[in-house]
């Protein structure tokens, strides 16, 4: 097992400084679903302190074993994950797939890859060029691609390998499903954050498209949050780590440093619902939409 990395060397989980009692840990997660050696699920881990999120580590993990263990790691802990929580009621009530969120989760993730590719491309032949994918109420506020999209991005995918994971590690899924309750799970979207600052592309996992404009880009969101400049209202702390969001052309630091910010809006408003509003029980909200 590939154990991760700290990008770079930081003070580890359990040793954070006491904020409040307990200490709730927050961490906004990058997820793949594909991790290895090049692709890491990066994770920004940090705390609250007012209304900053002070970025108090960056762990990279190559595979889904270390990310399953540390999905395990005792609560409290809040979490803003990077992949969607569900699909569309609309194209669940077209397949006639189950109408609640874990027996439709278990059902959907017992499909292949492949054999989910034909489902979808067959719905989407089905609809009028414009409106091929079906969507989520909270992906049109949130500026989010649809669940079911299998490329550019493939978001299907993160669904299919991402909550199966959560599952298991007995996690809780804010109004989708009870498991722990020191350890909260909430869907984020990190390009909504970014987009409350700019429309310029930022990242890039080509190493040839990694240019100077994207790093501008970087620079313009890491200096908005710094002030706390965007409709959030939460300050970014990054600290040591600055550079590293900064410098890391693929924009996966900066993403999860963005959930991070996600998890430190909700944790703010944890005493009404993390600041969720009423949503479909069976597609789940984006935190922040």
């Amino acid at each position: 097992m590939n154990a991760g990395s700290r990008v770079p060397a930081a003070s580890a989980a359990g040793s954070l400084p006491q904020i409040g009692l307990p200490t709730t840990l927050l961490h906004g997660v990058d997820f793949t679903s594909a991790p290895s050696a090049r692709k890491a699920i990066t994770i920004a881990s940090g705390h609250a302190e007012g209304n900053t999120f002070v970025l108090d580590s960056l762990t990279r993990l190559h595979d889904f074993v270390a990310f399953s263990a540390w999905l395990k790691q005792p609560g409290p802990w809040l979490g803003a994950f990077d992949l969607p929580f569900s699909l569309p009621r609309e194209l669940v009530a077209h397949l006639g797939w189950p109408l609640q969120w874990e027996p439709l989760m278990h059902h959907f993730c017992r499909f292949s890859r492949s054999e989910l590719r034909e489902v979808f491309r067959t719905f989407c032949n089905g609809r009028p060029a414009g409106s091929k994918f079906a969507h989520r109420a909270t992906d049109l506020p949130a500026g989010s691609s649809s669940p079911m999209k299998w490329v550019n991005p493939p978001v299907a995918w993160m669904l299919h390998a991402g909550v199966p994971l959560l599952l298991d590690a007995g996690v809780t899924l804010h109004r989708l499903h009870a498991g722990d309750p020191d350890r909260i799970a909430l869907e984020a979207y990190p390009g909504m954050v970014a987009r409350m600052v700019t429309r310029a592309s930022y990242k890039s996992d080509e190493r040839s498209r990694q240019t100077a404009a994207r790093l501008a880009a970087r620079v313009a969101i890491v200096e908005a949050l710094e002030q706390g400049a965007t409709r959030l209202g939460v300050r970014l702390d990054a600290g040591a780590h600055r550079e590293a969001l900064l410098h890391d052309g693929s924009g996966d630091l900066l993403d999860a440093a963005l959930c991070g910010v996600l998890a430190a809006w909700g944790w703010q408003r944890r005493d009404a619902g993390f600041g969720l509003p009423e949503f479909d029980p069976l597609e789940g909200w984006i935190v922040g939409a």
